[in-house]
């Protein structure tokens, strides 16, 4: 016997639908639900008012949704297809958030991300960084081929 041979199993990663994980997944549809509501309503009803604010809140929206499912289902694909969509949507909430600030002219109206989400309670603030830290704390073991 090997020291490697008495090292205990690592257990299986909960899965990112599990316990915390359907909190995740009930806030993400949540917000899925909402921006794709304010969204639709902002493009259709008043896009002159505020294109880069309204667009960039459709764009929120869909990365919302693609997460939401990506978190659900949990499988090895849909783990990197959440990776991508949370990381596009931190990138996304830090840009929009720090842009709204520098240059409010260009945000005449609000969207999910100007501002850091200050309309949302910070939330899509918050989110991507405990998205991408549940995604890390519920990455599968290694496999070892010795």
């Amino acid at each position: 016997m090997t020291i490697d041979d008495a090292r205990p199993v690592a257990q299986d990663a909960p899965s990112t639908r599990s316990g915390f994980g359907r909190v995740m997944v009930m806030v993400y549809a949540i917000f899925a639900v909402s921006a794709t509501a304010r969204a639709t309503y902002q493009v259709i009803a008043r896009f002159d008012d505020a294109p880069l604010s309204f667009a960039l809140s459709g764009v929120a929206a869909a990365l919302y949704i693609v997460a939401t499912v990506a978190l659900a289902r949990s499988s090895a694909v849909s783990r990197r297809v959440a990776w991508v969509s949370v990381t596009i949507e931190l990138v996304g909430v830090l840009g929009v958030g720090l842009v709204s600030f520098a240059r409010p002219d260009l945000f005449p109206e609000p969207s999910v991300w100007s501002h850091l989400g200050q309309g949302y309670g910070y939330v899509p603030f918050v989110l991507p960084f405990v998205g991408l830290w549940w995604l890390a704390r519920t990455r599968p073991a290694r496999q070892s081929h010795a």
